[in-house]
Order: C-alpha cells, then sequence, then structure tokens
C-alpha cells in the first residue's frame, strides 16, 4: 500500500529528498507519489512538515 500527500502540503520538497526509491515528484498543485514505486518505508511522512503524508 502506498502513501499519500494530502492538499495540506505546501510543495516543501522535504518528502522527496527522503524517499529512497524516488517515487516523490511535483505535481499538479503539490507533491505527488508514485504508487507503483512506492515501498511504504515511511520515511517521507516522517519529514513532512505540514503531516500531509499518510498511509493510503
Amino acid at each position: 500500500m502506498a502513501r499519500v500527500i494530502n492538499d495540506t502540503c505546501i510543495s516543501c520538497g522535504a518528502c522527496e529528498g527522503e524517499c529512497p526509491v524516488g517515487a516523490i515528484s511535483m505535481g499538479d498543485d503539490h507533491m505527488k507519489i508514485d504508487a507503483s514505486a512506492c515501498i511504504d518505508c515511511g520515511a517521507c511522512e516522517g519529514a513532512c512538515p505540514m503531516g500531509a503524508i499518510s498511509e493510503e
């Protein structure tokens, strides 16, 4: 199961650098996670200052 980023994301990019598989990138409105690449490690969730990342 992949993590998801909700609308409270401020697109700071803190999560992108923490992802060991490069599954996070900038989307249309905010950062997004590629569910097919996500290994559900949770590293991004801990890095998000807004608490915008959670389990799907």
